[in-house]
């Protein structure tokens, strides 16, 4: 498999160097639609030849069917061409169990799902449904146990509200840690709220969701998205503004959100083999300047408004 070069930055103090743009395979699990195997291996194949070697999965995508389908597309690829993270917690809707026991049983099954010996990262999976204080004391050190066993390279959290992330990191050690929809250009919130404090303290940030679940782009809003009507309405004049100058606004999206040097990585995820293609051809290009300026200027009055998500004291 020939491999394209993307830019790289470091995880904070971890070691990785991540890609600027990773592979989300939530899609994979038929999370939004019915997809087909071909479609698997031929967005694993086309993330990978162009540079996007980590690949970021959840037991809850697609309820293990996510991690079971890379483990069938991955299987016949060198070990060392490739990063894996995956999460543990969150298993359903309403499912979330962060226990010391099932955290080392969830890791030994995406162990087995995903045919590896190691995962190169584990977050626990949208900690803003449950006490911060389980995570903290219970479920963190769980996963340093594995990490001591050889099962896992870095250690993190995932989730929505950019407070979850700070009370963590206050009281716990992090490798690492993951946010979505919160660097984007509309919600500059995990660098404005979270990065100063993370930073200093070497915890590698990633970004993802870069279209805002499809708020940045040209494509219908899914039942479940949540942003106001507020919101929604400046971003379609932002896409129409783009229209106009001959842009994508995803195009846009994706780019201001590769952008960023202290964001080691941003995952967009896709089971379209040609949409991962688009993707890395747009981040080669040079950012419409001028065009990002009135974007931003639109989002003005909406800027970093967001919704609440988990229990209300972890927002």
């Amino acid at each position: 498999m020939s491999v394209a070069a993307l830019p790289t930055r470091p995880l904070g103090n971890t070691g990785l160097e991540l890609p600027i743009l990773s592979f989300g395979a939530s899609s994979l699990g038929a999370e939004f639609r019915n997809v087909e195997i071909s479609e698997v291996f031929a967005s694993v194949h086309a993330a990978l030849e162009l540079g996007m070697n980590l690949i970021d999965t959840s037991p809850y995508y697609g309820r293990g069917m996510s991690e079971v389908m890379l483990g069938v597309a991955l299987k016949d690829i060198p070990r060392d061409q490739y990063m894996l993270c995956t999460k543990l917690g969150r298993y359903d809707v309403n499912h979330f169990d962060f226990s010391a026991k099932r955290v080392a049983e969830s890791i030994d099954v995406s162990l087995h799902r995903l045919r590896t010996d190691h995962l190169d990262i584990v977050l626990c999976h949208d900690i803003e449904f449950v006490p911060l204080g389980q995570i903290i004391e219970e479920t963190l050190p769980a996963v340093r146990k594995a990490q001591a066993e050889g099962k896992v390279r870095c250690v993190g959290i995932s989730g929505y509200p950019m407070k979850a992330f700070n009370e963590v990191a206050a009281q716990a050690d992090l490798d690492c840690i993951m946010s979505y929809n919160q660097y984007t250009l509309q919600n500059t919130r995990l660098v404005d709220d979270v990065l100063p404090a993370l930073r200093p303290k070497g915890v590698g940030i990633m970004n993802a969701g870069p279209f805002a679940a499809r708020l940045l782009t040209n494509a219908p809003l899914p039942s479940w998205h949540k942003d106001s009507q507020e919101v929604r309405q400046a971003a379609r004049r932002a896409a129409e503004l783009c229209e106009q100058r001959g842009v994508d606004i995803a195009k846009l999206a994706l780019q201001f959100s590769c952008s960023h040097p202290d964001l080691a990585t941003t995952v967009a995820g896709s089971a379209n083999p040609e949409n991962i293609r688009k993707w890395a051809d747009w981040i080669s290009q040079p950012i419409d300047e001028e065009l990002l300026a009135d974007v931003l200027k639109l989002f003005e009055p909406v800027h970093n408004i967001s919704h609440r998500e988990g229990l209300a004291e972890n927002n």
